[in-house]
C-alpha cells in the first residue's frame, strides 16, 4: 500500500504499530523531484543520512547525472526504510546555485577566485614557514562531525604524525564529547553499549535531555510505533520543554536548569532505597558501589525537590519507573551534555544501568547519543582530541602500537599531555601561539559560544585561516584561503552512527566546478608537504577511499572499535554493520557489556579517568589501585550549583538547542525550500505566565540579553518551564533569505549570548545555563513567531497561530507492507 503525506505537516509520517519483541514493520519513504517518476530513475546509489546521527540508510536517485530524489532502504537495521524530513529534502542543497566551485584566496583584504595550485601553495608555504619557526604547535586543525571515516583517519594521520601537532579537534566537541567521556569514565573505553533495536524490547525508555522526536526523528517513529502497539513502553522524559516526547511520557520531569546531578542522585537514592539493585551484577562487574551509596544516602527526593524545583512525589514516580523496569533503555543528549556538571550527570545515568544490571540484553542498554552523523568516527579515528583506535595517550605501549601502525617513532606522536580541545585551540589562536588554523566542514562563527570573541579571533591578521567547505559560510568569509569541497552524494566513504552501525555512501554524482572531496584535499596536502615515515616512504600510503578504509582496519585491529571484519563489499549488502566486527564477531556485535566491560583493564583502557568535579586526570597508578581487574567504574559525585544563576537583573535561564527542520548552522537546510519555510528565522520561547507578567504576546519582537551579548527574535508563547527561555542556535548573524548571500544585520545568533565556559571533564561548552533578561522591542502587529507548530515549539494557544504545513512540494510517498495496520 502506498500513501502520500505532507512530511512537513506530519514529520514522522504514518504509524505502523507493533508489539513488544516483534519486528518493526517496513515503511519505505520516497521523495522525488516534481515530474520524476520512480521508473524514470536511471540509478539508485546507496547512502545514509548526513543531517543527524540516526544513520538512516537510503538510496539516492540519479537521472541525467544529477540527484533527483531519495528513498529509504527497507532491509537496513536502522530505519527499515523510513526517512525524516531532513533526509527527504536536505539533498536539494547540493544543487544550490551558491556552491563554492573554485578556490578563493585573500588579496588586498578581499577573497578572490584562484586555482588549486595557488591556494594549496599558500597553505603549504605557510605550514613550512611555521614548522621552521615556532614549530608544530603553531598549527591546528578544527574539523567536523560530517565527514567520512576515511577523511578523519587521513586528517588524524597527517596532523599527528606529519605536522606532529597536538592541536586537532572537531566540532563534535560541542555536541558529543561528553558522550565519549562518560563512556570512558564508566567502561574504560568509548563505544555505545546499547542498540537501536533495544527500542523493540524495552518496557521503560528514559530520555534524559534528549528531544529524540527532533534530533533522531526515525527512532522517534520507532518509539511511536511501539507506543501504539501491544504492551507499549512507559516513557520517562527529563526536559524543560514540552517536547513531543514529554507529551507522550508517563512521567515528565522539567527540573531547574543546571540541576541534573541533583535529580539523578535522588533517582539513584530511591532505586537503592527500594532494593531495585542487581547485587550479583555489581559484585561481578563493577567497583565503586559503596561510595555511590554513601554519596546518595542523603539525596532524598525531598532534598532534590528544593534544588530542582520539582515536586518530590514526581521524582519518586520517575524513580519508580527506572526501578521497576524489566528492560530499561536510556538515551542521553544535549540537555545533559551542554549543561552544568555534564560528564558527572551522564556518568550517573550509566550508574543507573550498572546498579540495575541493565546492559547487554535486548531492551536493556544505554545510548549516550551523538548529535552529528559521523561524530562516532571523529572519536574512533582520533580527529577529536583522542588517539586513533581508542588508544590511551598516557599509555606508552598504546602510543608505541600506533607508531607501529604508522611506521614512525613513538616520539613523533605528541603525547606528553592530553590532545588540545577545541575551546583551548581557539584560546591559543586568541593568545597568538597558534598561527595557522585549518577548519574543515564546520562554521564556528555561528556554532561556537560568545561569537563576538570568535569573530575577533578568526579575523586577526596574525592567524592564517584555511576554510574547507561547500558554501561561503560566515566562517569562510573570514578566511585567508577557502577550498571548495565536495559533499555527501558527491564522494565515497563510510560513517558510523550512534549505535555503532557502519554505512557506506557511494558517489552518486560529480561535485560542481572544481570542488574536490575532503579526502582528496587532505591527500594533496600530505603529498605537497612530503610527509614521510621512519623508513623514508610516504606517511600516507593510501590513495582512494577503499584503500584508506583498509588502512583504518589495520589501525583498529585488536581495539574496541574493531573493523577488521568489515569490507566495502559487505557494506554494499542489505544493511549496515555494527562494530566490533572481526574474527570473534564476523557479523558484527549488537550490544556490549552483558558480562561486564572488556576494555577497562589498566593495560587496555582508553583512559585512566578523571576527577568528575575538577577534570584532573588520574594517573596510571591511581587507576590500577581503583580498578586492578578492569571492571566498570561506578563513580559518585556531589551536586554543585552552577556558576551563573539568575539575578534580579537577569531573572531567566536561557537554553539553546535544535529544531526538527534544521541542522547546525543551516549551511544546507537553510537552502532547502521545504525546510527553510518550516522554520525560516529565529524565535524565542517563553512560558505563558512569564509572558503575561511582562505584557508580552505571541509574535512580539523581543531582545534576549546576557552579559556576553544579545539577540532579537519573535516571541513564541509555550508551556516551557517557567523562568526558562529557549532559542534555536541554527541562525547566523547574516540573513539567509533570497540568494542566501550575506546582507542582513547582526542580532539573531543564539551564540552571541552564550559563555566561554566548558565542562571540566569533557571540555564541552555549556550552552544551556546562561542568565538572561528579556526586553520588548516592538509589538507583533499581527505577526507570529516563525517557529514550527509541529514540534516542541508548539504554541500554548494553537488556534491563534497558523499551523506549519509544507504543501504539495513537501509530499512524500510511503510504501507500507500490506499486513501493516496503518494509523
Amino acid at each position: 500500500m502506498e500513501v502520500s503525506v505532507d512530511r512537513i505537516e506530519q514529520p514522522w509520517g504514518a504509524r505502523t504499530p507493533y508489539a513488544r519483541g516483534a519486528a518493526w514493520p517496513t515503511r519505505v519513504d520516497t521523495f522525488l523531484d516534481q515530474g520524476v517518476r520512480p521508473e524514470d530513475v536511471e540509478r539508485w546509489v546507496r547512502a545514509a543520512s548526513l543531517l543527524h546521527s540516526d544513520g538512516d540508510a537510503m538510496d539516492i536517485a540519479v537521472l541525467d547525472g544529477r540527484m533527483v530524489g531519495v528513498r529509504g532502504r527497507a532491509p537496513d537495521r536502522v530505519n527499515h526504510g523510513r526517512l525524516g524530513p531532513k533526509d527527504l529534502f536536505g539533498w536539494q542543497a547540493n544543487a544550490s546555485p551558491d556552491r563554492l566551485v573554485r578556490p578563493l584566496v585573500r588579496e588586498g583584504g578581499r577573497l578572490v577566485e584562484s586555482d588549486w595550485d595557488t591556494a594549496m601553495g599558500r597553505i603549504v608555504a605557510r605550514s613550512r614557514e611555521l614548522l621552521r619557526g615556532p614549530g608544530p604547535e603553531s598549527i591546528g586543525f578544527y574539523t567536523s562531525g560530517q565527514l567520512f571515516l576515511e577523511e578523519y583517519y587521513t586528517l588524524a594521520t597527517l596532523a599527528r604524525a606529519g605536522i606532529r601537532t597536538p592541536h586537532l579537534d572537531g566540532n563534535t566537541r560541542l555536541c558529543t564529547a561528553t558522550a565519549g567521556e562518560s563512556l570512558k569514565e564508566s567502561f574504560g573505553s568509548d563505544g555505545q553499549p546499547g542498540s537501536y533495536d533495544d527500542i523493540d524490547h524495552a518496557d521503560v525508555i528514559a530520555l534524559f535531555g534528549h528531544n529524540i522526536a527532533e534530533t533522531q526523528p526515525v527512532q522517534w517513529m520507532r518509539v511511536l510505533d511501539r507506543l501504539d502497539g501491544a504492551d507499549p513502553p512507559r516513557l520517562l522524559c527529563v526536559d524543560p520543554r514540552p517536547t513531543r516526547v514529554a507529551r507522550r511520557a508517563t512521567v515528565h520531569l522539567a527540573p531547574r536548569l543546571g540541576t541534573n546531578v541533583a535529580l539523578l542522585n535522588a533517582l539513584l537514592h530511591e532505586i537503592i532505597r527500594t532494593g531495585r539493585v542487581d547485587h550479583a551484577y555489581i559484585r561481578r562487574n563493577t567497583v565503586g558501589f559503596d561510595a555511590l551509596m554513601r554519596e546518595v544516602d542523603s539525596c532524598t527526593p525531598r532534598w532534590a525537590a528544593g534544588i530542582c524545583d520539582l515536586p518530590a512525589a514526581r521524582i519518586e514516580e520517575g524513580a519508580e519507573l527506572l526501578g521497576s523496569a524489566d528492560r530499561l533503555l536510556s538515551t542521553v543528549l544535549q540537555g545533559v551534555y551542554q549543561s552544568h556538571q555534564a560528564t558527572a550527570a551522564a556518568v550517573q545515568i550509566n550508574n543507573v544501568h550498572l546498579i540495575r544490571g541493565m546492559l547487554g540484553r535486548p531492551g536493556a542498554g544505554v545510548l549516550q547519543m551523538n548529535g552529528q552523523p559521523s561524530a562516532q568516527n571523529t572519536r574512533e579515528c582520533g580527529a577529536d582530541g583522542d588517539l586513533p583506535g581508542f588508544r590511551n595517550w598516557a599509555n606508552e605501549a598504546h602510543v608505541a602500537d600506533l607508531a607501529r601502525v604508522w611506521n614512525v617513532e613513538p616520539a613523533t606522536i605528541p603525547h606528553d599531555g592530553p590532545p588540545t580541545h577545541a575551546m583551548q585551540i581557539f584560546r591559543k589562536a586568541e593568545e597568538g601561539s597558534l598561527r595557522m588554523l585549518w577548519i574543515s566542514g564546520t562554521n564556528p562563527a555561528v556554532s561556537m559560544p560568545e561569537l563576538r570573541r570568535i569573530r575577533s579571533v578568526l579575523g586577526r591578521q596574525r592567524l592564517f585561516t584555511v576554510v574547507q567547505d561547500i558554501f561561503l559560510t560566515e566562517t569562510a568569509q573570514l578566511a585567508d584561503v577557502v577550498l571548495p569541497a565536495a559533499t555527501w552524494g558527491e564522494k565515497t566513504g563510510t560513517f558510523t552512527n550512534a549505535d555503532r552501525t557502519v554505512h557506506l555512501c557511494d558517489k552518486a554524482v560529480d561535485p560542481p566546478g572544481e570542488a574536490r572531496p575532503d579526502f582528496d584535499i587532505f591527500l594533496d596536502y600530505a603529498r605537497r608537504m612530503d610527509f614521510r615515515d621512519k623508513s623514508g616512504g610516504p606517511l600516507v600510503t593510501w590513495h582512494h577511499p577503499e584503500s584508506a578504509f583498509e588502512a583504518w582496519k589495520r589501525c583498529s585491529a585488536g581495539r574496541p572499535c574493531d573493523y577488521t571484519g568489515i569490507t566495502y563489499a559487505m557494506l554494499r549488502g542489505p544493511s549496515g554493520v555494527q562494530w566490533p566486527c572481526g574474527e570473534a564477531a564476523p557479523a558484527g556485535t549488537d550490544r556490549l557489556y552483558a558480562d561486564g566491560p572488556v576494555w577497562a583493564a589498566p593495560d587496555t583502557c582508553e583512559t585512566y579517568g578523571k576527577d568528575l568535579m575538577t577534570g584532573d586526570a588520574l594517573t596510571e597508578e591511581q587507576y590500577r589501585e581503583l580498578n586492578p581487574h578492569g571492571k566498570a567504574v561506578i563513580k559518585a559525585v556531589p551536586y554543585t550549583a552552577p556558576d551563573e544563576m539568575p539575578t534580579p537583573d537577569r531573572p531567566f535561564q536561557l537554553t539553546t538547542g535544535r529544531t526538527l527542520y534544521h541542522f547546525h548552522t543551516r549551511t544546507k537546510t537553510g537552502r532547502v525550500p521545504q525546510l527553510d519555510a518550516a522554520a525560516p528565522d529565529v524565535w524565542v520561547e517563553i512560558n505563558s505566565s512569564d509572558a503575561e507578567a511582562r505584557g508580552l504576546e505571541e509574535g512580539d519582537l523581543i531582545e534576549v540579553g546576557t552579559e556576553r551579548g544579545a539577540l532579537r527574535g519573535r516571541a513564541r508563547i509555550t508551556d516551557i518551564r517557567p523562568g526558562v527561555l529557549f532559542v534555536p542556535f541554527h541562525y547566523g548573524y547574516w540573513d539567509t533569505e533570497g540568494s542566501h548571500r550575506p546582507g542582513g544585520s547582526p542580532g539573531r545568533a543564539a551564540n552571541e549570548t552564550t559563555a566561554t565556559a566548558w565542562d571540566p571533564v569533557s571540555k564541552q561548552p555549556l550552552f544551556k545555563i546562561s542568565a538572561a533578561q528579556v526586553t520588548l522591542v516592538a509589538r507583533a502587529e499581527g505577526r507570529t513567531a516563525p517557529a514550527p507548530t509541529t514540534t516542541a515549539s508548539a504554541p500554548s494557544r494553537p488556534g491563534r497561530v497558523p499551523a506549519t504545513t509544507g504543501g504539495s512540494s513537501a509530499h512524500a510517498t510511503q510504501w507500507l507492507e500490506d499486513t501493516t495496520r496503518v494509523k
